[in-house]
Formats: structure tokens, C-alpha cells, sequence
């Protein structure tokens, strides 16, 4: 499987403040979005990691916001695993427009815990890329 993950975001009003322009904090959900679904594709999804015991919180979040996105647009999260280890994972994601442009970049670092909110091992298989 690719190392780059792309999902495809389309902006409805209720993402956006009066001006047609996105929220900023709405840019967390989208990147949210792309990591569910880039675990989807690797055969996995959040319910069934959860049977393992196995979830995944926020550690830290970098965003740089470099041009807005608008009400209609149609958006392209590219993601992919820039670091990893054995309890945790560090995402690199980009949104682009419709016309390729970049508008915000992240870097978003999970960690693996179980129900006791105590560290936990990513299951082995579950990103099996070379980085």
C-alpha cells in the first residue's frame, strides 16, 4: 500500500463562520477525518482497534494555516506516517483546494492507550509502511 493517503473533504456551510470561510478549528476534524479513513484502508477501523483494547488520543497538534478554504470547495487531505514507535504515531497531512493549492499543514502525533488510558502497542500490522 502507498505511504500517502488522500481524502477527499467537501466544505458544507456549517463548516464555515458567516464569510464562507472555514473555521479554523474545523481543519482538526478534516485531518481527523483523513487518519480514520486512512486506518480504514489499511483494513482496520477505530470499533474494531477498540475491541483490542486499543485507542488513540491526541498527543500534540502543529497546524500552519496558509490560505483559507471556502464554502463549496472541494478538499484533498494528504496523509502519511512520518514517524512511528511502538505506542506512538506522528502524521504528517496536508489539505489542498480543488486547484492544488495548499492550505494548511499539520503535524499530529496519537498515542496508543488502552481503556485505562495506560500506554499501548500499536498492533504490529495495523501500518506496515516504510517511512
Amino acid at each position: 500500500m502507498s505511504s500517502h493517503h488522500h481524502c477527499t473533504i467537501r466544505i458544507y456551510a456549517a463548516d464555515t463562520d458567516m464569510m464562507g470561510i472555514v473555521y479554523h478549528a474545523n481543519y482538526l476534524n478534516f485531518f481527523e477525518r483523513a487518519r480514520t479513513e486512512m486506518i480504514r484502508a489499511y483494513g482496520f477501523s477505530l470499533s474494531k482497534l477498540a475491541t483490542y483494547d486499543c485507542h488513540f488520543a491526541i498527543h500534540s497538534a502543529k497546524l500552519r494555516y496558509l490560505a483559507p478554504a471556502r464554502l463549496d470547495d472541494l478538499l484533498t487531505v494528504v496523509s502519511r506516517i512520518a514517524e512511528k514507535s511502538s505506542c506512538s504515531l506522528v502524521f504528517d497531512q496536508i489539505i489542498y483546494n480543488q486547484d492544488n493549492k495548499e492550505l494548511c499543514h499539520g503535524l499530529i502525533q496519537i498515542v496508543s492507550i488502552d481503556g485505562r488510558m495506560k500506554p499501548k502497542r500499536i498492533p504490529e500490522n495495523l501500518f506496515e509502511v516504510e517511512i
